[in-house]
């Protein structure tokens, strides 16, 4: 992290284990997962349920995430509670601190485990009481503004005793991360990081509206953070992470080649464990004791035999990518850029991927905005002047202006 007060950085591995949630997974699949990650030196982000036993017990390096339900560090009312987050943040074994605005998934949705699933051991876990509906709600308690969001992830940051602080989003409409933006401007406070979660992220604890419809794609949404930090010159302040049916080296090549710093996966981790895709998380009758909190079904889950299948996926997919970086020229893989990658297009035409999609360069959007410049892209002529830090609504800006601006970038384009 780059902010003043994030005195404990981390070099986090380029590729990681994505938010899982013991509860959501099984205590075995928690132990192996994080098995793997000590053994292989990568994170294993603990998901909005909180860190179990079971994520202590081999102590591979963990990114804790904070939702909306303050899950390990909240009241009997749900609210946030800064000394039980000081008790679980201050552990040497948790890294980064991970608040989630939403998931991918089901962006703009909260959740509910069922009652009947709240056993002694995850009531224990998030500070809930057995056998009560464990709820996430659609918003958090703590902040209501972009501007109170990030006042909220610096205080995280301190109470954490300088770790590094930042956000996961699904990006959906323009003017609510613009937003986020202005803040940072205003405010000169910026988080460490930036994960991108794609709407192509899966869930079993979702309506199949959100899961197939709600939610931008992971490379629209990267390439609107990464876009958007280079022309406020903020991007060497901030990281990007990002998530979303990333399995392959090729997935984490084009992610990084698209602007970001590192890749979570969770589908492939839970290839790795044994999932075979049989679409019963709801239901916990996981026959692979992936996604269960049936003790006999989680013995269906060998722990050092996953743990080691674990490591090694990890191991080969960067041994891969190692493979495509050379092959291309590189030293390393932070090395890939949009130019390295083509992409077919209509009328039987290749391009590459630099030709393709927008790249801006430092500084543009201050410009812009200032009047010295013309804007790049409609996005941002439209959807700028409509962000407010002090809201994530848009603000009214006349018809008229906003549609002057957009003709003349799509004018300016066909030129």
């Amino acid at each position: 992290g780059s902010a003043p007060s994030c005195t404990q950085p981390y070099n986090a591995s380029i590729f990681n284990v994505s938010a899982m949630s013991f509860g959501a997974l099984s205590g075995n699949a928690i132990l192996a997962l994080n098995g793997g990650a000590k053994k292989g030196g990568f994170a294993h982000d603990t998901g909005e349920g909180s860190i179990s036993p079971y994520h202590r017990v081999h102590g591979g390096d963990l990114i804790w995430e904070v939702a909306s339900g303050y899950f390990g560090c909240r009241d009997e009312r749900g609210r946030f509670n800064e000394a039980l987050f000081v008790a679980n943040a201050t552990d040497p074994q948790v890294k980064m601190i991970e608040v989630k605005l939403s998931q991918g998934a089901k962006p703009g949705h909260g959740g509910v485990l069922p009652g009947s699933k709240v056993t002694p051991e995850i009531a224990a876990t998030r500070g809930v009481r057995p056998g009560e509906d464990c709820v996430s709600p659609a918003r958090h308690g703590e902040f209501g503004t972009p501007i109170e969001l990030l006042q909220f992830v610096e205080r995280l940051r301190k109470l954490s005793g300088g770790k590094p602080t930042g956000f996961k989003l699904c990006i959906g409409h323009p003017w609510e991360w613009f937003a986020i933006c202005k803040a940072m401007l205003e405010t000169g406070l910026t988080p460490d990081f930036i994960v991108v979660d794609g709407s192509e992220g899966g869930t079993g604890a979702a309506p199949l509206e959100f899961v197939d419809h709600v939610g931008t794609p992971l490379q629209e949404g990267l390439l609107l953070v990464h876009n958007t930090l280079v022309g406020l010159n903020l991007r060497h302040r901030i990281k990007i992470g990002c998530s979303g049916k990333i399995i392959s080296a090729f997935d984490i090549a084009r992610a990084l080649a698209l602007g970001a710093d590192w890749c979570n996966s969770a589908r492939g981790f839970m290839f790795a464990l044994g999932c075979l895709q049989a679409q019963t998380c709801h239901t916990g009758n996981c026959p692979t004791g992936v996604a269960t909190q049936d003790p006999l079904r989680q013995r269906a889950l060998a722990v050092p035999d996953k743990a080691e299948r674990v490591y090694r996926f990890h191991h080969h997919t960067l041994a891969a990518l190692r493979e495509l970086a050379q092959a291309a020229g590189l030293k390393h893989p932070n090395e890939f850029r949009a130019a390295h990658l083509v992409r077919r297009v209509p009328d039987n035409d290749v391009r590459l991927l630099s030709n393709v999609l927008l790249q801006l360069p430092p500084g543009v959007l201050l410009e812009a905005a200032a009047g010295r410049a013309k804007w790049p892209h409609r996005v941002f002529a439209l959807y700028w002047p409509q962000a407010d830090s002090r809201s994530f609504a848009p603000l009214k800006v006349e018809a008229a202006s906003s549609a002057i601006d957009v003709e003349r970038v799509v004018h300016e384009s066909a030129a």
